[in-house]
């Protein structure tokens, strides 16, 4: 006689010749989905100010050219969705998440505050608040996977480089 045994966690939902679980794949795109709509919706308020504002204004020395921005946010957008994403395999959700959750508002709070508003004084104090969030993240991800902590290496060192822009552009436009 046989006995029906339960489904395991990786019985659920596989792709055929796959061992990740579909949910699994999903997860990631939500993590990575969610990174990019933080993106998307930032872009659409950036094109709005580009003209005449931004355009008016005095630029700090190493200002990249305009067309840089959307794709470089891409593929940091894609690598943090990437480490949420691993962290979550590993632990689910907890405390790591959550702050990274929170330093992604802060991110997604940063272009309202700076070209939304007009306000680079605004958008270094929330710049301040994210980057603390992105190192704390970072010390925390890095307890539960090394690997998730360092893929968030790039997208710190570009938020320290637009912190200086912004900085940069508070200084040289006072008003």
């Amino acid at each position: 006689m046989r006995v029906f045994q339960q489904p395991g966690p990786n019985d659920w939902g596989s792709f055929p010749g796959s061992s990740a679980p579909v949910s699994s794949l999903l997860a990631l795109v939500g993590f990575v989905g969610l990174c990019l709509l933080v993106g998307a919706s930032g872009g659409t308020i950036t094109a709005h100010a580009l003209e005449p504002w931004y355009a008016s204004l005095a630029y700090p020395p190493l200002t990249p050219p305009n067309w840089l921005f959307a794709p470089a946010w891409t593929v940091l957008y894609v690598m943090l969705g990437v480490s949420g994403w691993m962290v979550w395999q590993r632990k689910g959700a907890c405390r790591p998440l959550r702050m990274w959750g929170w330093q992604l508002a802060a991110n997604a709070l940063w272009v309202p505050a700076f070209f939304g508003l007009h306000s680079p004084r605004l958008g270094l104090a929330v710049m301040a608040v994210m980057l603390t969030l992105i190192v704390l993240t970072m010390r925390s991800f890095r307890r539960v996977s090394a690997v998730a902590g360092w893929v968030m290496t790039p997208y710190f060192l570009w938020c320290v480089f637009a912190a200086y822009l912004n900085a940069g552009f508070w200084v040289l436009n006072p008003g």
